[in-house]
């Protein structure tokens, strides 16, 4: 699902189409939704537009389309057929998941990876499944207590790890797609070039490449057809870096 202030201006801009029939102008949607400056509707609008809820139509100011809006406001139907695909919102996670402590147990997996044979004496992990990430667009979280992945014990590296289901499309040319699961080691620090799950301003987490250029930050997608999004260093915490990858057929 969205973010709270990503519903807000999603449906914001609708009505405003819907009353004055041409788009909000960014000081019209920074009011709105009581913002100290207008960078935070560019990263909003940037996010809905990944989304697949919006579209910017080239060659004209001020220029927004609503494809579509959220489930609960909208019963999943779509207003319009979106240029691109883009992964539907699904159940959210929050941040502070990650940096919690893992517990243990081993319950039912709702999406698990086709089975792969093992060795007879390969060890089988048990993970906690987080639910959904967005590689597309950062969304928050939302902690499931009693789901749990068992993976084998070869993929993993020391330390704590945990599992995260990918929604998006920007890490594809990474070979990270659309439901793929992503096994995280869970760290703090970790090397430019290093696939991460980046917490954006303590409410957005996020499965980018992390660089460092200039003293910033850069969450880099493996996809041309989204930006690269530069932070302060003090806007992004590493949660943990990518270590294996399953898929389902």
């Amino acid at each position: 699902m969205l973010t709270r202030k990503q519903h807000q201006l999603l449906q914001f801009l609708h009505q405003h189409l819907k009353d004055e029939g041409v788009s909000p102008s960014f000081d019209e949607m920074k009011d709105a939704l009581g913002l100290k400056s207008k960078s935070g509707i560019h990263r909003l609008i940037t996010g809905l537009e990944e989304r697949g809820f919006i579209r910017r139509l080239p060659h004209r100011a001020r220029a927004i389309e609503v494809l579509r809006l959220p489930d609960e406001a909208a019963g999943a139907q779509n207003l319009t057929q979106p240029s691109s695909p883009a992964g539907e919102g699904r159940r959210p996670f929050q941040p502070s998941v990650i940096s919690g402590g893992w517990s243990s147990g081993i319950g039912n997996v709702s999406h698990q990876a086709a089975p792969v044979p093992l060795p007879d004496d390969e060890q089988l992990i048990s993970l906690p499944l987080y639910g959904r990430i967005a590689a597309g667009t950062p969304i928050e979280a939302l902690r499931d207590e009693s789901t749990f992945l068992q993976v084998p014990r070869s993929l993993l590296e020391r330390g704590e790890h945990y599992a995260l289901e990918v929604e998006g499309d920007s890490m594809m040319e990474a070979g990270i797609l659309d439901g793929d699961t992503v096994l995280i080691q869970r760290v703090e620090e970790a090397e430019s070039g290093t696939i991460v799950v980046a917490l954006v301003d303590d409410e957005e987490v996020t499965l980018k490449r992390l660089r460092r250029r200039q003293g910033a930050v850069a969450l880099e997608p493996a996809n041309k057809a989204y930006e690269t999004r530069l932070f302060p260093p003090d806007r992004v915490k590493v949660q943990g870096r990518l270590v294996g990858l399953l898929r389902r057929y």
